[in-house]
């Protein structure tokens, strides 16, 4: 006959069992219920929302970025006051960064944010893309994905041009349904059209390397685009050359100087010369 310890320990086990397995049901559940509602987006709301960010350089000194947002009349009237609270987020953060907000047809928005540097670039724009602060007010009904975006761009002078190293990555992977090793079960690129454009005076290259995306199609001229994959984490690595405004000024400064000296004396340089 089984011991009374024995029978407990039995019974505790086949407790834990169920439990176990009932976490997992739920766990499935969760999940396929994830990748249903995903589905069913995906048919009622394909292509709602397009989204484009644009970096232009006019000169190492003057430049601008850009966010083309378009959202489909479909979305905006599932989604109500969510998407009308982010568009306004926007226009506040924008506004915040001495940037200016144009309504074109069709009810997209334009956001222009205007730099004068590398540096300033660099810091607007992680600031437009920084994550929503949940204790404030404006933003505590919005509920968005976590989407971590981290933009550099580092400069080497090189006497009259400057070599930029540009370094983008944006982590959308929150916006995809994952299975439980990491894999992507189900992506949202039907709902979300995602590009970056990139132009420079001089044009500029895609990096090759492990895990970096690449330019979509030939470069257009002076300008590269990048489709973003919602679902994944999109790396960007480009570099380009501009010129460079300490060494054209110091070059002009040069020349001014050999030529006043010139035009001031003359005859001095013209004896040295046949002295010679």
């Amino acid at each position: 006959m089984p011991t009374r310890d024995a029978i407990q320990s039995l019974l505790s086990r086949l407790r834990n069992l169920l439990n176990q397995s009932w976490q997992a049901l739920q766990c499935a559940f969760r999940r396929s219920r994830h990748v249903w509602l995903l589905m069913l987006a995906s048919l009622l709301l394909s292509g709602c929302v397009r989204y484009e960010v644009g970096v232009r350089f006019d000169s190492p000194n003057r430049g601008e970025f850009t966010q083309h947002i378009q959202l489909e009349e479909r979305l905006q009237r599932l989604s109500g006051s969510t998407a009308q609270q982010w568009l306004t987020l926007i226009e506040q953060r924008s506004q915040s960064l001495g940037g200016r907000i144009d309504r074109l047809p069709d009810n997209d928005l334009l956001v222009t944010i205007p730099f004068t540097s590398s540096s300033d670039l660099q810091s607007k724009f992680n600031q437009f893309f920084s994550p929503l602060e949940k204790d404030s007010p404006a933003t505590a009904d919005i509920s968005l994905p976590p989407i971590a975006s981290r933009f550099t761009l580092a400069i080497s002078n090189l006497l009259l041009v400057e070599r930029n190293h540009l370094r983008y990555e944006l982590d959308l992977r929150s916006l995809g349904v994952r299975s439980a090793s990491g894999s992507l079960l189900l992506s949202p690129a039907s709902l979300i059209d995602l590009e970056f454009r990139l132009h420079t005076p001089w044009g500029a290259k895609s990096l090759l390397a492990t895990n970096v995306n690449q330019p979509a199609g030939a470069p257009s001229g002076k300008t590269l685009v990048w489709q973003l994959m919602p679902g994944e984490l999109n790396q960007l690595d480009v570099v380009f050359w501009l010129p460079s405004p300490l060494g054209v000024g110091t070059l002009a400064i040069a020349l001014l100087v050999l030529v006043g000296s010139y035009l001031k004396y003359p005859r001095s340089l013209t004896v040295s010369d046949h002295t010679v």
